[in-house]
C-alpha cells in the first residue's frame, strides 16, 4: 500500500486529505471494487497541449492500479465558462464549438489512456434536465461570503469589476457532477481546488462519502515561466509533428525538464530518483536525458518509428550547427511591444531569463540573429516576418510577427 500510495502522489501537491485515500484503496482491494477516478475538461479548444494531459497522466496511474477512470467532458459547463483564474466574465461558447471540441478530445486522449478501462461522460446528461427545485436546493448550499473567498472573485469584487450570477454556478455544477458520478476521487489542477472541494461538500449533502480531491501543478511552459498556454506560443500541441514536438522538449531548459519528467513521464519513481542523482552527480548528461524525454513524449502521441525519427533528424541537426526549421516559433506579441536584443531574448528564452544572463552570454558569442553573432544586448531588431535567434548552443526560436 505504501508503494501504490507513493506512485499515485506522484506529482501530486494537494491530497485531502490522504488518510481517507488509504481507506478507500484499502477497502477497494478487500471489497474486489474499483475506485471511481474523476477528472473534467471543459472543451474550450479544440486541440489539447502538454498541460492538459498532466491530469490524464494521473488518471492513467490510477487506471495502472486497476481503477475506474472517469473522463468527463463538461458540455453542458463548457458553455457556461469556468471563472477559476479569470478577471472578467468568459464569452460564452456555442454548443457547436462545445461539441466540435469535444469529438477531438475522444480522439485525443487514448493517446495515453486505455479506451478498454474508460468510460467517457458528458456532464448535460444530469444538468440539462436539472430540475429547478433541484438547483434551489444545490445553490442553497453555498454563500456568497464562501464565494468572495476565491481570489479571482474577491479581486472583481474588490475592483469593482462584475460577476455574472450563472459563474457561481460553475463550481456548484462541477461539485454537482461528483454526485452524479458517485466519484470516490476527484482530479484537477492546483487552480481547481476551490471547485474539486465543493464537490465534497455536495455529497455530503447527497449522503453520499465525500471524494478525495488530489491536485497537480499546472504545467509550466516553454518559457520556464507562465502556465503553458496557446495564447502565449509557450506549448507543446499533442497532435504537432513529431518534429516540433521533439525540438520544443529540447529547447527546456535542465531544470524544467525534471519537472516535466515527473508530471508527464511513464518512467517510475524509483527511476526518476536515480535520473536525479545521476545528473546532479554528472552520471547521466542532461541532453541526453531531455532527448529520451521528448522521444517518450513523441512515441506517445506518434508511435516509436516517429520518435526515432525525430530523434535523428535532432541529432544531425545538433551536430551539424544547422538551424531546424521546426524550432519553438514565438509570436512576436509577447513582447509587448519591447523590441531591445535583452528583452526579446530574456522573455522568449527557456534557460537566459535576466537581461544579465543575456549580456554575459552575448559577451561571450553565445548569440545569434537570423545567421549572424549578437554584439549589443541594446540592438533594436525590426519586428516584421520572421527573427531566428540561436541561444548558446541548444536553444533554437523562431519569433514571428504579423
Amino acid at each position: 500500500m505504501e508503494e501504490i500510495l507513493r506512485s499515485l502522489k506522484r506529482g501530486a501537491v494537494d491530497v485531502i486529505s490522504e488518510e481517507e485515500l488509504e481507506k478507500k484503496l484499502l477497502r477497494s482491494r478487500k471489497e474486489g471494487c474499483a475506485l471511481r477516478i474523476k477528472a473534467g475538461f471543459d472543451p474550450t479548444a479544440p486541440d489539447l497541449h502538454l498541460g492538459h494531459t498532466v491530469l490524464i497522466q494521473k488518471l492513467k496511474h490510477f487506471q495502472d492500479a486497476g481503477h475506474q477512470v472517469v473522463f468527463l467532458i463538461g458540455d453542458f459547463t463548457g458553455m457556461i465558462g469556468d471563472p477559476t483564474g479569470k478577471a472578467e466574465t468568459r464569452n460564452a461558447q456555442t454548443r457547436e464549438d462545445v461539441e466540435r471540441n469535444a469529438t477531438t478530445y475522444k480522439e485525443q486522449i487514448f493517446k495515453i489512456l486505455d479506451p478498454e478501462r474508460t468510460e467517457v461522460r458528458f456532464n448535460s446528461e444530469w444538468l440539462q434536465g436539472l430540475p429547478i427545485e433541484e438547483m434551489v436546493r444545490i445553490a442553497a448550499q453555498m454563500t456568497v461570503a464562501r464565494m468572495l473567498e476565491r481570489d479571482d472573485f474577491r479581486r472583481r469584487y474588490e475592483g469593482e469589476r462584475p460577476i455574472s450570477i450563472h459563474e457561481f454556478l460553475y463550481p456548484l455544477f462541477q461539485g454537482y457532477d461528483s454526485v452524479a458520478l458517485r466519484a470516490d476521487v476527484e482530479l484537477g489542477g492546483t487552480d481547481q481546488k476551490f471547485n474539486l472541494l465543493v464537490g465534497r461538500d455536495l455529497q455530503r449533502v447527497y449522503r453520499q462519502e465525500p471524494q478525495v480531491v488530489m491536485t497537480t501543478p499546472l504545467l509550466v511552459g516553454l518559457d520556464g515561466v507562465n502556465k503553458m498556454s496557446k495564447s502565449l506560443g509557450n506549448y507543446v500541441g499533442i497532435t504537432e509533428p513529431p518534429e516540433t514536438i521533439f525540438g520544443k522538449i529540447m529547447s527546456i531548459s535542465d531544470d524544467l525538464m525534471l519537472e516535466y519528467y515527473e508530471l508527464l513521464s511513464d518512467i517510475s519513481v524509483a527511476e526518476l530518483e536515480a535520473l536525479r542523482k545521476g545528473i546532479a552527480g554528472g552520471a547521466r548528461h542532461p541532453m541526453e536525458a531531455k532527448i529520451a524525454l521528448a522521444g517518450e513524449i513523441v512515441a506517445r502521441f506518434h508511435g516509436q518509428k516517429a520518435a526515432k525519427e525525430a530523434e535523428d533528424g535532432f541529432r544531425r541537426r545538433f551536430s551539424g550547427k544547422e538551424f531546424p526549421e521546426d524550432a519553438r516559433r514565438v509570436p512576436g506579441s509577447v513582447l509587448g511591444g519591447r523590441t531591445d536584443l535583452a528583452t526579446v531574448v530574456s522573455t522568449v528564452s527557456a534557460s537566459f531569463k535576466s537581461k544579465s544572463a543575456v549580456r554575459r552570454l552575448i559577451e561571450q558569442g553565445g548569440l545569434e540573429v537570423n545567421g549572424e553573432k549578437a554584439a549589443d544586448s541594446s540592438r533594436v531588431i525590426i519586428p516584421e516576418g520572421e527573427i531566428r535567434l540561436k541561444i548558446g548552443k541548444k536553444e533554437f526560436v523562431i519569433l514571428t510577427f504579423d
